[in-house]
């Protein structure tokens, strides 16, 4: 048989022995609901962005101005198992591939798997009783669909089985600075995942972004209530750099969760992301990463001796 479906039986036989415990506890929603007209306002690095919203939470008007700064503390350090979306977003990922995915989260102990929707049902199914979450990206990658299919969609996805959703803000919308948009975006997705206790992280793709931009988007993702605010998709052609998480964890303060995620491959690259703020690091090499630093080459041989 191929080793591959040996695997995926050896799993199964394992989660059928294994007693079903709640996956994951009830975050509490963001503050409570505003009154008619009622508005919030969050500033950082200068930049103050100001959101309002109706009585039934709908975005009404958001913009930005430069108006005064303040800071947020670096949150405290926690195991860096236990920091690591373990993550598979490949188009051609296959079930063998997605259940080796599972099998090393749960040996692991990574915070979650991170999958296309598809793959959502399969992977709650693999980690039923775990404590590994099923994360779930929204909106992917490009984040250009409409606010009311993103919010569809992170539903139908909670409805599969997923606990965290990632979604993909609207990034053209957000460089022409029609903030009310992104706010709406951001918003219902937070609101479909807060309704049934899954918590939400806003991708920024910050590659694509000026730093003003930046923490507008995060002030945007702050007031809208997000858990976590995250740097990359990873198909943009950049990623997580030490300077965005900084910029992202300074912004949003000790509140929020910084997620780095693209292109961290190494002890050494999450660890860094981890000093400058992040508090989840998102990575297809999360195995690697956990094996501690890299070991140093082996000196050069000295060259031998001449004979004469």
């Amino acid at each position: 048989m191929d080793a591959d479906l040996k695997t995926v039986e050896q799993l199964v036989e394992i989660i059928t022995r294994e007693v079903l415990v709640a996956m994951v506890a009830q975050r509490q929603s963001a503050a409570a609901g505003a009154q008619d007209g009622a508005c919030k306002f969050n500033c950082a690095d200068g930049l103050c962005v100001r959101t309002c919203f109706d009585r039934t939470g709908k975005v009404v008007e958001a913009g930005a101005a430069r108006i005064s700064s303040s800071l947020g503390a670096i949150p405290q350090e926690a195991s860096l198992a236990s920091l690591i979306d373990h993550t598979l977003l490949k188009p051609d990922a296959t079930p063998d591939q997605i259940a080796q995915l599972c099998f090393e989260a749960r040996r692991h102990g990574f915070a979650s798997v991170c999958v296309n929707p598809g793959w959502v049902k399969l992977c709650a199914q693999l980690l039923e009783g775990s404590p590994v979450k099923v994360c779930t990206v929204i909106g992917f990658p490009l984040g250009a669909t409409a606010p009311e299919a993103k919010a569809f969609e992170a539903r139908n996805a909670i409805d599969q089985g997923a606990t965290e959703i990632d979604m993909v803000i609207n990034i053209g919308a957000l460089k022409a600075r029609e903030l009310k948009l992104v706010a709406q975006d951001i918003q219902g997705v937070v609101q479909a995942g807060h309704d049934r206790g899954c918590l939400v992280k806003v991708i920024l793709e910050t590659t694509l972004l000026n730093d003003e931009e930046k923490t507008t988007a995060c002030l945007l993702a702050k007031e809208a209530g997000a858990d976590f605010v995250k740097t990359s998709t990873g198909f943009a052609g950049g990623g997580a750099t030490v300077h965005d998480v900084a910029l992202m964890r300074r912004v949003v303060g000790p509140e929020m969760g910084v997620k780095a995620s693209g292109g961290v491959r190494t002890f050494e690259e999450a660890t860094s992301m981890i000093k400058a703020g992040a508090t989840r690091i998102g990575a297809s090499a999360g195995v690697k990463i956990i094996q501690g630093p890299s070991r140093e080459k082996a000196p050069a041989a000295a060259p031998a001796a001449k004979t004469y």
